[in-house]
């Protein structure tokens, strides 16, 4: 194998540093991923070190995924190796599903993340290097991946974190500061410093893939090409890069043609192919956590822009499903009609109701009439059908069948909309309006309902 430039401890530990000083704050809080194997053992050991130059706090968090006969000697390695530096440290359990679909590999990835991601910290830290790039970049063009998928690994990268006290998405930071380290230098900083770290026997079957690549190709790769893990890994950089600006077009386009989670298909039309699917990859970004193929998505293109105008589109995919209506892709949450069939409303500013939420916020001579609710809850359930509902004084009941067509609101969504009733009387529709003779009168004091149903 070419060796890489060995960096001295002070060099690897100055590029940590310049990296933590440009990137976080003063005051975060950081937690390191601790596998307990050569790169987490190495940052382990730079942080540790430069925690008392820079103003953040350090903690360690091992997933223990219970694959290995010694997972649990690992797990206990890496609380051991915490405590001699006094760095607080976790360890959870995950179970791996031996038979998913996506593989052992990947499974347990996403299980980590997942771990990982929702702990209440500011940044994640992870020990991805160098020759984790060119092999992640390598896999993912045997397996035909578009420009996104052999985008590189980024050193700074947002995502999302769900607080389980406000249940509302916090960004959180994923740092990689070793990615432009080859493995054969934190080795030998490994070396130099003595450092014990955990040996993983499954990275020697070489039934994994990258396995195969880092022990059978690279090798024989690096006989002809000896920079060919820089090369690669400025490869994936130029194509994050190139993902980036389809990101920027996506998020201009979208700016155009996307409004209230709908997307306009008269947008789509006159673009090219590439970039209606670029704007339609974006599009389903925003309701799925992981994208169709690109054949799939080039069928979903097709159908909603070459059916008939009367046809009743309806593609299904995990998660969810994307319909068409009046010229427009809508998407369909998964799991269809949940929750209670009928509530009271007592004062609230808000209920969940069904798949969707109700707000209600108190006025003067709008929505309505409170005075004549006489202190009584309103009722909210579903249609049963047969109901009719007066809007004009002078007009007459109208079906909620038509209500609905004028409305623009589509037929799925129909049997998830709640009415609200005062003992039997239909009082009102959010969203369509109020009965005239509930209608509070200018001066009166009134509520107002809104609905926003889950897309």
């Amino acid at each position: 194998m070419a060796s890489s430039k060995k960096l001295r401890h002070g060099e690897l530990a100055a590029t940590l540093a310049t990296f933590l000083k440009q990137t976080v704050p003063a005051g975060q809080r950081l937690l390191l991923g601790l596998s307990g194997g050569l790169d987490s053992r190495v940052l382990l050991h730079l942080l540790a070190n430069l925690r008392e130059d820079f103003d953040f706090d350090l903690a360690a968090l091992h997933v223990n995924h219970g694959i290995s006969p010694h997972a649990e000697a690992w797990q206990q390695f890496c609380l051991d190796v915490c405590k001699c530096y006094n760095i607080p440290c976790t360890a959870q359990r995950v179970n791996i599903p031996r038979d998913s679909d996506e593989g052992l590999e990947a499974a347990a990835r996403t299980a980590r993340y997942a771990v990982l991601l929702s702990e209440t910290v500011d940044y994640v830290v992870l020990a991805h290097h160098q020759d984790d790039q060119a092999e992640t970049l390598l896999l993912q063009l045997l397996r035909g991946a578009g420009v996104k998928g052999v985008a590189a690994m980024q050193r700074l990268a947002m995502r999302d974190q769900l607080s389980t006290s406000s249940k509302q998405p916090k960004p959180i930071g994923l740092l990689r500061p070793l990615l432009d380290i080859s493995r054969s230098t934190l080795a030998a900083y490994a070396k130099e410093h003595q450092l014990k770290w955990i040996e993983d026997e499954s990275n020697l079957d070489l039934s994994y893939g990258r396995n195969f690549l880092r022990h059978q190709l690279f090798p024989e790769l690096e006989l002809r090409y000896p920079a060919c893990r820089s090369t690669l890994a400025r490869s994936a950089a130029h194509l994050a890069e190139a993902a980036e600006l389809l990101d920027e077009v996506a998020r201009i386009d979208a700016d155009l043609w996307v409004r209230q989670g709908r997307l306009d298909l008269a947008g789509l039309r006159p673009m090219s192919e590439p970039r209606a699917k670029n704007l339609l990859r974006h599009w389903l970004s925003i309701h799925l956590p992981s994208l169709p193929s690109t054949r799939r998505l080039q069928d979903i293109c097709h159908q909603l822009l070459d059916a008939r105008p009367e046809a009743m589109i309806a593609i299904p995919l995990a998660g969810g499903c994307v319909r068409r209506y009046r010229d427009e892709a809508w998407f369909e949450s998964a799991g269809g009609v949940s929750g209670p069939g009928s509530l009271q409303w007592q004062g609230e500013d808000e209920l969940l109701f069904c798949n969707g939420r109700l707000r209600f916020r108190q006025s003067t001579g709008g929505g309505i009439s409170l005075g004549r609710l006489a202190g009584e809850a309103l009722i909210i359930r579903l249609r049963k059908g047969g109901e009719r509902l007066r809007l004009h004084p002078d007009g007459p009941s109208r079906s909620l069948k038509n209500l609905f067509q004028e409305a623009g609101v589509p037929a799925w969504q129909r049997v998830t909309q709640p009415l609200m009733f005062w003992r039997d009387e239909l009082v009102a529709m959010p969203g369509i309006g109020v009965a005239s003779a509930w209608q509070a009168a200018p001066g009166e004091a009134g509520l107002l309902v809104a609905w926003q149903p889950e897309v």
